[in-house]
């Protein structure tokens, strides 16, 4: 190799590696830059455990506007039945006339832990359930809309304890059976 090569592939690398750094460093101020720090997360925490627990209290009390207006407008629910994959729309609907005749559910927050991305505007949840099905687990995603969170996805599981777990798919496999089938045939 000519001294020449040598100087230039020298530069070249120096260039590249600088270059490398700067990319590096630029996407490590977008993302680190934007961390929350852990009082704001601990605050944060608060909000989505209160609006968590005033969503329930909403259903319980059969408040169809305040409990809708936890949801995003893009918002979605999935519920224990395998046909329950509602967006926020539709969800209304189906349970429109439970809140009419004041017939909904009653849950409450037995045990919650609530997760968070860098940004602090990502959230999500899962919590052990009270209800009238004995113990649920509830879980989602919460995203932060101008100083609100608002759903954007709650499912709602029932629990069934292992040594439960063959009798509980004995009872349910004719009903699944059929949507397994059914499910396979739209692919």
């Amino acid at each position: 190799m000519n001294i020449a090569f040598k100087w230039f592939l020298g530069i070249s690398l120096i260039l590249i590696n600088f270059a490398c750094k700067q990319q590096s460093n630029d996407l490590k101020d977008v993302t680190v830059g934007k961390v929350v720090d852990s009082v704001t997360m601990n605050n944060y925490k608060v909000e989505i455990s209160a609006l968590l627990d005033s969503f329930n209290v909403a259903a319980a009390r059969a408040d169809f506007n305040k409990y809708f207006d936890y949801f995003a407008e893009d918002g979605v629910f999935i519920g224990t039945d395998a046909t329950e994959n509602w967006n926020k729309q539709k969800f209304k609907i189906w349970a429109k006339p439970y809140f009419d005749k004041g017939t909904t559910w009653n849950f409450t927050s037995l045990q919650r832990s609530i997760y968070f991305d860098q940004t602090g505007n990502v959230a999500w949840f899962d919590e052990l359930l009270k209800t009238q099905m004995k113990i649920c687990r509830g879980s989602g995603v919460l995203t932060r809309q101008g100083n609100d969170w608002k759903i954007q996805q709650y499912v709602l599981s029932m629990t069934i304890p292992n040594n439960l777990v063959d009798t509980v798919v004995s009872l349910k496999a004719p009903i699944e059976d059929d949507i397994i089938k059914g499910l396979l045939n739209q692919k």
